[in-house]
């Protein structure tokens, strides 16, 4: 029980933002961090250059926070794609660094 507990105090939403290089994925994180009541769970090279930023936090701030982020990537001129997924299944977390 205290697992779900911890992972509601940090939110159950998870944002993505990929960007093709690491000045832009460092944008949008800044951006996103500061745009709205997120943590920022860390980011993953991905390949060829791309790599993605994670955050957690609750599905309204998330979505703030990814917006942000976007606006931040694309200025630069590094945005590749962005995804919030509101509630994710807890068995991504054994796969995937989000927590």
């Amino acid at each position: 029980m205290a697992d779900n507990k911890e992972k509601r105090d940090i939110g159950d939403a998870l944002g993505l933002i990929e960007t093709r290089g690491l000045v832009g994925m460092v944008e949008a994180a800044d951006a996103m961090v500061k745009a709205a009541n997120v943590v920022f769970v860390g980011w993953q090279k991905v390949d060829a250059g791309l790599v993605t930023a994670i955050i957690r936090g609750d599905v309204g701030s998330v979505k703030a926070a990814t917006d942000a982020g976007a606006a931040a990537a694309r200025r630069v001129g590094e945005l590749v794609g962005v995804h919030v997924i509101p509630h994710p299944a807890d068995d991504l977390e054994k796969i995937f660094p989000i927590r």
